[in-house]
């Protein structure tokens, strides 16, 4: 009776779910263009709808017992009641509070949507911050442009808190300890598992990172003509550090500030066999009042209705985060159509992120660069080395963000009444050897938007890189068609079609594991990245 008894409770249950969902994703896209409060409400409101369709319990019962049957032969349908049963267990929770955690997050978000810095009495984006902390070499203008960047952390801080409380109690209520294990747990993954493996990478990063970093720190001190011990937070060109600093000679914007890059982009994908013109047509790219200053890509309906927010410029930067969400969006355009609605995702939030980063690392490498824009020889020559060693540099730098990241986050929801300005800074030193502002008490912790829109995520981002460069290395091992590393770089189809065939079609088919085997002929493993970045 499963089989017929289940379906019959989805054919019900899609009925409010699909138009539903798409509403939701509908009303966000629009909240994060205008910026207005109204639409952030609206989004907030029909997210509490689709909430409370998961949280019905008699269907919670339903599901849970049907995940207890082994008696479903089909292999579809035990894995959609899989998924369905996660996201009914997520909104097990009181109606009321649920109401609440949305409404505060909605809130949030839009502070951080409509917040612009204030700098020597005028307004600037987070691109004119970043554009500062990339070109002054005034240390004063430097730590000025830096501190108004982290003003917005003020701005949330009190209700972000509150909201780390919400969701742990949201947690506890559904046995869990809080809402850091939870969203592990929910998300397929395996609390201990995850920080080991960090736990391993630290290792394996912290002297070669330790050697690097010196290396950047005088060099920085040459350039701003200070000591190396000087160096503060604001003399590095990321707010955060996640991001490598300019150290070797070599100015990539050169190449794209005289490019149309979506177009350049575009013709790349197409070379590979995947086809944006459609998701470009669709999407939001260009600076606007109140609109989101990040970028994101969305799947509205999971019908091909995929859209980018975005904010180009003819640059690195916007280069590589394009390659990067359009990553994301083919990776959704080619899932099979054919699975039922429920499958028609990715395998995991973080191997759609491995094939972003496969792709969003190539704006900075050599091969691609000369492939894309027809540098000459002699020119790729002479910046190979510099972009080879800045890669390296921009991954051990990465490695140790999201070091932070992951160990903030876990200790934040572990106990959100300490210290949390202290506590940021003192994981900031362990992981990435930043000295801290002196006598600054400020939730700089806070005015990081992932914590609020992306909580329990940041270490997705890693495993992400892990599984782009098992990607790469089985692409370079078992499809690379002629000398060198071309595969990645230039007109390839059978790229685009292993990926297809092997990642993409999959959906969430089966569990990211089984998918990472079936796609690589082996487990998620460091070793690649290890080998790629680090050795």
């Amino acid at each position: 009776m499963v089989m017929g008894d289940f379906s019959k409770f989805l054919r019900n249950y899609l009925l409010k779910a699909e138009p539903l969902s798409r509403e939701v994703n509908i009303a966000y896209w629009n909240a994060s263009i205008s910026g207005k409060k109204e639409d952030f409400n609206r989004y907030a409101d029909l997210q509490v709808k689709l909430q409370l369709l998961h949280s019905k319990k008699e269907a919670f019962e339903k599901l849970r017992q049907w995940k207890m049957d082994s008696s479903p032969a089909d292999p579809l349908v035990k894995r959609q009641i899989e998924l369905l049963y996660n996201d009914y267990l997520r909104n097990q929770i009181d109606p009321k509070l649920n109401k609440k955690i949305t409404k505060l997050f909605s809130k949030i978000e839009n502070q951080f949507n409509v917040y612009r810095a204030k700098l020597d009495g005028r307004t600037v984006t987070s691109n004119e911050i970043i554009q500062i902390l990339k070109t002054s070499e005034d240390s004063d203008h430097r730590k000025k442009a830096w501190e108004a960047g982290k003003e917005a952390g003020a701005l949330v801080r009190d209700d972000l808190i509150t909201l780390v409380k919400l969701r742990n109690e949201a947690a506890h209520s559904l046995g869990y300890d809080n809402f850091y294990g939870m969203s592990l747990a929910l998300g397929e993954q395996n609390e201990e598992e995850i920080v080991s493996l960090f736990d391993e990478l630290e290792t394996l990063t912290l002297e070669p990172y330790e050697s690097m970093k010196d290396r950047v720190d005088e060099f920085l001190a040459a350039r701003y003509r200070i000591a190396p011990e000087a160096i503060r937070p604001w003399h590095y060109e990321d707010p955060f550090f996640q991001e490598a600093p300019r150290i070797f000679d070599v100015n990539l914007d050169q190449y794209y500030e005289s490019q149309d890059i979506l177009d350049l982009i575009k013709t790349f994908y197409a070379g590979i066999d995947l086809d944006v013109e459609d998701i470009l047509q669709r999407s939001d790219l260009f600076e606007k009042p109140g609109k989101v200053q990040h970028a994101f890509c969305t799947d509205i309906d999971r019908k091909g209705d995929i859209r980018i927010l975005a904010n180009v410029k003819n640059n690195e930067n916007w280069a590589g985060t394009m390659l990067h969400e359009l990553g994301h969006a083919v990776y959704i355009k080619y899932i099979d159509a054919s699975l039922p609605f429920l499958l028609r995702e990715e395998a995991h939030t973080f191997t759609t992120e491995a094939v972003a980063m496969l792709f969003g690392r190539l704006s900075k490498d050599a091969e691609w660069i000369q492939a894309t824009m027809r540098i000459s020889d002699a020119e790729k020559q002479k910046i190979s080395e510099d972009l080879g060693e800045h890669q390296r540099l921009s991954q051990l730098i990465f490695t140790r963000w999201c070091q932070v990241m992951l160990h903030f986050e876990r200790e934040l929801y572990k106990d959100p009444d300490r210290n949390l300005n202290e506590l940021w800074w003192d994981i900031v030193w362990k992981y990435q050897r930043l000295t801290p502002p002196e006598n600054r008490n400020a939730p700089d912790w806070a005015s990081k938007i992932h914590i609020v829109s992306a909580p329990v995520y940041y270490h997705n981002y890693m495993l992400g890189e892990l599984l782009a460069s098992q990607l790469d290395h089985y692409v370079r091992s078992n499809i690379a068609q002629g000398p060198g590393e071309g595969t990645l770089y230039r007109s390839q189809p059978e790229l685009g079609r292993y990926l297809k065939e092997k990642v993409f079609q999959q959906g969430a088919r089966y569990r990211w594991n089984r998918m990472v085997e079936h796609a690589t002929n082996e487990k998620l493993t460091p070793r690649y990245f290890v080998d790629q970045f680090v050795r």
